[in-house]
């Protein structure tokens, strides 16, 4: 994680001046063919939500982490609204110095990646039956919603206000026991799914599911039912809404 913010360099800063008079997608690709980070995704991994974006674009689209493959992304979806919701402060002021047309927040985290299993055997108790009822009664399973754990309850008004085509998960750190995990984050991702309020369904993928956590926060939650295929480590959902958001004793599936 940046410790503190980094100066641009001068290619970058000559690349950040661009988007004052050039078009995005230009920008775009004068930045990754003259860049030397390239996303970390494969080629079959950005191609699958790149089919989706452009099948439904303009769209509302929520990507968790920001990183080198950020303006790839948000170029993929013209005119629509992508948002980045990132762990590290200083990262998210990097990024924006480097992409001043991209939307990001930094957003904390409470859990640990050593509390993965404990939250997910307790979780009923916490997120479902009176407990989601009470949190439903005050306008949203998530917002506000601090007795659940697993429940993103502090994110920027404007996550809750929209209902998102497409929810990209990327972040946060997920490969120590001290990092957050990305429980919090597939376990939210499912509650807004079910809760979309508006026509058609939500598109939800979820990277680096060749880890343990990933894979069983996903079956739990975002189901294997609605798994639409997949490629490498990425795994591709398509979650309908539910008539009746809190009701979750018996699970998600």
């Amino acid at each position: 994680m940046c410790t503190s913010t980094v100066p641009l360099t001068e290619d970058q800063s000559t690349i950040a001046a661009e988007f004052d008079a050039t078009a995005t997608p230009l920008v775009t690709i004068l930045h990754y063919a003259t860049a030397r980070e390239v996303p970390h995704q494969s080629k079959g991994e950005i191609r699958r939500p790149f089919d989706v974006l452009q099948s439904l674009a303009p769209c509302n689209f929520l990507v968790f982490g920001l990183g080198h493959d950020s303006l790839m992304w948000d170029t993929f979806n013209p005119r629509g609204t992508t948002l980045f919701l990132e762990e590290d402060s200083n990262w998210t002021i990097h990024a924006l110095q480097r992409f001043p047309v991209l939307r990001a927040h930094t957003v904390q985290y409470s859990t640990r990646l050593s509390e993965a299993k404990t939250l997910l055997s307790s979780y009923k108790k916490d997120c479902t039956g009176e407990a989601a009822v009470t949190a439903a009664a005050r306008g949203h399973l998530l917002k506000g919603n601090r007795r659940c754990r697993l429940a993103l309850s502090s994110l920027p008004e404007e996550v809750y206000d929209r209902d998102w085509d497409v929810i990209m998960i990327d972040a946060p750190r997920g490969y120590f026991a001290a990092a957050p995990g990305r429980m919090a984050v597939i376990y939210s991702a499912a509650v807004m799914a079910r809760g979309r309020k508006s026509s058609g369904v939500t598109h939800v993928f979820l990277h680096d599911v060749d880890r343990e956590v990933e894979k069983l926060y996903a079956k739990e939650f975002l189901c294997m039912k609605y798994r639409v295929g997949g490629i490498r480590r990425l795994w591709h959902f398509v979650i309908p809404p539910v008539v009746n958001v809190t009701d979750t004793e018996r699970g998600f599936c």
